[in-house]
């Protein structure tokens, strides 16, 4: 079951999703629409993989509890940027780690913190669980040519 509604004249967009897989790109195509919604195409594909590593931790590892929904938040914010966040029922905080060059996983949060240059943190949230949000913006050298 997904719900969805809209807020503030849409400058944020908020979804619950199943603690499932098969959230993950359902999830990518409702940011993908909003982007072009919100005329912001140059953030797709950062956003679309950070929103996709953020979502796949909470459902992976995060181990919500039987019932509860994981829940998207997109916000727009000023100078084409946007705030990611995932909310899920669990109290564990991912952790950035170093993945050995062998290892077949572990490379996401790595990806998440370059793809925002270190903008993202895991915050509290009234209740239960916890909050993880990223910031996706251009990066500075993909401004067109004159």
């Amino acid at each position: 079951m997904e719900t969805r509604h809209v807020m503030a004249q849409d400058h944020e967009v908020v979804n619950r999703w199943p603690s499932s897989r098969r959230s993950v790109p359902r999830a990518r195509r409702q940011l993908a629409a909003t982007l072009a919604a919100w005329g912001m195409p140059e953030l797709r594909d950062a956003a679309e993989l950070v929103l996709s590593e953020l979502l796949t931790n909470a459902v992976r590892h995060a181990r919500t509890p039987l019932g509860h929904l994981v829940e998207t938040r997109i916000r727009r914010l000023p100078g084409d940027r946007v705030r990611l966040e995932v909310h899920d029922a669990n109290d564990g905080h991912p952790v950035l780690r170093d993945a050995e060059d062998t290892d077949e996983s572990g490379r996401g949060l790595l990806l998440v913190d370059a793809l925002t240059a270190h903008q993202w943190g895991v915050d509290a949230r009234p209740g239960l669980g916890k909050l993880v949000w990223a910031v996706v913006s251009v990066p500075d050298d993909t401004v067109p040519w004159p």
